[in-house]
């Protein structure tokens, strides 16, 4: 069997198996709806909140310590949630494209980060990536571990993404937020070498 070309349906190149499966898909489909709807499982329950934690820096953690963002129902975010998007658009939009929508050349992040962990999310920012072979041109992603303006803020980058990515967080210029820590001040200028 021959390999189809990347996400296109060749015909001829099903596996034996799938054959079988549509039969089985074919027999389903044509049972009685109320056959149908006794064999359905019932819905899942909605997932229980995360738990967060605020630090005197103003920023939010998981259990697990990993930053996350905290938007209130009147659309209120944190800081770091607030900061990331300014931060975003003035070192990463270039490549990904706004909002972390991707471009031609660079993955959405949007998308990305609904299955990248935060480890993942500083080990490819620091070290940078390489993807060869990927669809039409190779992919570099720069390391930008000695860019003070990108790790600096990576927390408050990751935290606006990740909020894109779970859809808590529109396409919108943030409008209402936290005001920023004086010891998130102390820790900015910290990071950048400037005296308090």
């Amino acid at each position: 069997m021959t390999k189809p070309v990347r996400g296109w349906f060749v015909s001829g190149m099903l596996p034996a198996s799938a054959g079988a499966a549509a039969l089985i898909l074919a027999a389903a489909l044509s049972l009685p709806a109320p056959v149908l709807a006794q064999e359905q499982a019932p819905a899942a329950a909605a997932p229980a909140p995360v738990e967060k934690e605020k630090d005197e820096l103003g920023k939010y953690t998981l259990p697990d310590g990993d930053p996350t963002y905290n938007i209130q129902p009147d659309g209120t975010m944190d800081w770091y949630t607030y900061s990331g998007y300014r931060r975003y658009h003035a070192e990463c939009h270039v490549c990904h494209g706004p909002d972390g929508m991707g471009s031609s050349y660079a993955p959405a992040l949007a998308n990305s980060l609904k299955t990248m962990t935060y480890a993942q999310f500083m080990e490819i920012v620091v070290n940078g990536k390489q993807n060869v072979g990927v669809g039409t041109a190779d992919q570099v992603m720069p390391a930008f571990g000695e860019n003070k303006n990108v790790m600096c803020y990576l927390d408050d980058i990751y935290v606006y993404l990740k909020a894109r990515a779970d859809g808590a967080l529109g396409r919108e210029r943030p409008s209402k937020r936290e005001d920023k820590t004086k010891a998130y001040t102390a820790n900015e200028n910290q990071c950048f070498g400037r005296p308090s």
